[in-house]
């Protein structure tokens, strides 16, 4: 098959970095894969192997979603969209491939509608037309108002093939953070959750060993995280703690926490090899993003996550609450969060037993390949 797989991230990279999971098993598998991307580049995940096209970045107005920001932090003008949808609409032409996935829309993203939809349609219209399937991974953020859980069955009713959920329905059915309609239910295909392979746990140098490494995904935000895990270091002179900073000034950050940073700290820019330190750290910091999460999972890592839920948001907490039932998980909301009560659940999760290995289905993006692949052989 041609796989063309369309994602747009506005504020963290764990959207694209999913996407960029499925094409390599999309790849593996000797299917040729496309993926057009609408956020910001992200130079920490860049692959030379796939086949990824930029379309005009745009990115959120920190967590305001509802205004969208250009390459140079202004609003973006109905001329970048415009070109965003005739290049997406270009892409599609271009490549023709027999199976297209949409990362979040139509359940997410509907600021972006006009260039899904200009998508959809022409996407339709092509001699072949393509299997077409949702991406969505296992919580949602719950729709505000019913119209939007309406226009979403709507569009996948008229476009789709299938609703791709990234998750096990035994820990995270889709109806814990969505609405689930007899009319949505028969398009659902459950994967698994999507993590890419293992890794090697063993790494130069020990980074990471008996460390607690507090993360906060790619994205600018975070820092209060990081400033309660520098007071928290202040307390426990004997843990070691890493900050792994991401975001486009991760290296200003760094720069003003060590100043004043005690000597068991050390923060630097996010690193390529966090997944394979968490197999030697002494304990895990983060909020509770899919990807992280499911790193967490993998590695058996004792984990202390603080749900984002800036503006309103409650997908992670969602999450978050179902994975502290695990021995040696545990959360925080950030209201409750201070040094002392930060220390304290670390030093919980890493006397906690330890975990069953593997406790969930961590295969989704094999599964996911294999589900499209028996709907594009239904077809052909």
């Amino acid at each position: 098959m041609k796989v063309m797989i369309v994602v747009t991230h506005l504020l963290g990279t764990g959207h694209l970095a999913r996407a960029m999971t499925l094409a390599r098993a999309f790849e593996q598998e000797g299917h040729d894969t496309m993926i057009v991307s609408g956020g910001r580049p992200a130079p920490h995940l860049k692959d030379a192997a796939l086949n990824i096209a930029q379309l005009p970045p745009v990115q959120s107005d920190g967590i305001d979603f509802s205004r969208l920001l250009d390459a140079e932090g202004q609003e973006t003008g109905p001329r970048t969209l415009a070109m965003r949808s005739s290049l997406l609409v270009g892409h599609l032409s271009g490549f023709a491939p027999d199976a297209l996935i949409t990362e979040l829309f139509p359940f997410g993203r509907r600021i972006l509608r006009d260039e899904f939809l200009d998508l959809l349609k022409a996407a339709a219209g092509l001699p072949n037309r393509p299997i077409v399937c949702a991406s969505i991974r296992d919580i949602l953020a719950p729709p505000s108002k019913p119209k939007k859980a309406v226009f979403a069955d709507e569009v996948i009713e008229e476009f789709y093939h299938a609703v791709l959920v990234h998750s096990d329905p035994s820990l995270m059915p889709l109806d814990l953070s969505w609405p689930v309609s007899d009319h949505l239910s028969p398009y659902l295909r459950y994967t698994g959750f999507v993590a890419p392979p293992a890794a090697a746990p063993q790494h130069k140098n020990g980074l990471g060993k008996d460390e607690i490494l507090v993360s906060a995904g790619g994205g600018d935000v975070g820092m209060h995280l990081f400033h309660c895990a520098v007071d928290a270091a202040r307390l426990s002179s004997s843990i070691r703690w890493r900050l792994l900073i991401g975001g486009a000034d991760a290296k200003e950050h760094c720069t003003r926490i060590m100043a004043t940073a005690p000597s068991n700290l050390i923060a630097e820019p996010a690193r390529p090899e966090f997944r394979a330190m968490l197999y030697r750290a002494r304990a895990s910091v983060s909020f509770c993003g899919y990807n992280t999460a499911l790193d967490v999972l993998q590695a058996q890592c004792p984990a202390v996550f603080v749900p984002f839920d800036a503006g309103n948001e409650v997908e992670q907490g969602i999450r978050a609450t179902a994975l502290a039932a695990r021995p040696g998980i545990a959360q925080i909301a950030t209201e409750q969060m201070s040094a002392a009560s930060l220390l304290a659940m670390v030093v919980q999760v890493t006397n906690d037993p330890p975990r069953p290995s593997r406790p969930f289905e961590l295969d989704g993006a094999a599964e996911t390949v294999s589900i499209v692949e028996n709907l594009w052989g239904d077809r052909t």
